[in-house]
């Protein structure tokens, strides 16, 4: 066997995750507080460093597992590399991102290196430790987009229902109103995207259509035909829609 360089044993990677979710009409994101130095007490995005024997995926789910007792929910994505250099005052690290998004999963629950795990509007995140605000702000643009051109807004449903529910996450993550029946009409025109599985009853007024994403599809993979395009163009300063 080939050795390795002594200097590509020199560079530690990380795993970042930029974990979101919607609830009571907030994007929420997952935060930790850090237990022990560097930013000891401060803000950040769960992660830590990959271990012998492991990918980048087995690293990102364990990191959530530990810190705050989550899992990746609906959906897990590499989002960018960050680093290696001017990012931990350590020394050079580089950082693999990823994006997960999920229905409300509960109250997360700290461990680890973490000294406390919760749930962050958005709009309310404090300065994080590291490069984790370029990092998250990468991580809510990443999930705007992607919500115009493909099925990921249903990552942050439970399996059934319906399109109010799911317009409600397209206006909660834009932060924009949308026309109920101009975004009736497309998205349930897009062939492969949703289908009908149930009426809901038991509710105050007319009964509700359940939809749920088209059998054996992958929300990221479903490519919306015409978009779903946000109401006004917007240049993204931070994180603001």
């Amino acid at each position: 066997m080939i050795p390795l360089p002594k200097t590509a044993t020199r560079l530690p990677v990380a795993v970042d995750i930029v974990a979101l979710t919607v609830t009571s009409d907030d994007l929420m994101v997952l935060l930790t507080t850090r237990l022990l130095p560097p930013y000891e007490g401060d803000f950040c995005l769960p992660g830590g460093f990959v271990l012998d024997g492991e990918t980048l995926n087995q690293a990102a789910l364990r990191e959530l597992s530990e810190e705050a007792g989550m899992d990746a929910g609906g959906h897990l994505e590499q989002l960018r590399t960050y680093g290696p250099l001017q990012r931990d005052p350590r020394g050079p690290v580089l950082s693999v991102a990823y994006l997960a998004l999920s229905p409300f999963p509960g109250s997360p629950r700290a461990g680890g290196d973490a000294a406390s795990a919760q749930w962050v509007p958005v709009q309310s995140v404090p300065h994080l430790a590291f490069d984790h605000d370029a990092i998250l702000a990468d991580g809510v643009e990443r999930a705007r987009s992607k919500l115009e051109y493909t099925g990921l807004a249903t990552a942050f449903c439970d399996t059934q229902f319906t399109i109010s529910q799911l317009r409600s996450v397209y206006e909660t993550v834009w932060g924009q109103t949308l026309d109920p029946r101009n975004f009736n009409r497309k998205v349930t025109g897009t062939p492969g995207f949703l289908e009908p599985v149930a009426m809901r009853t038991g509710q105050p007024g007319r009964p509700a259509t359940m939809y749920q994403l088209a059998s054996d599809r992958d929300p990221s993979s479903v490519t919306l035909n015409p978009p779903v395009m946000r109401p006004l163009l917007v240049h993204h300063q931070g994180l603001e829609p």
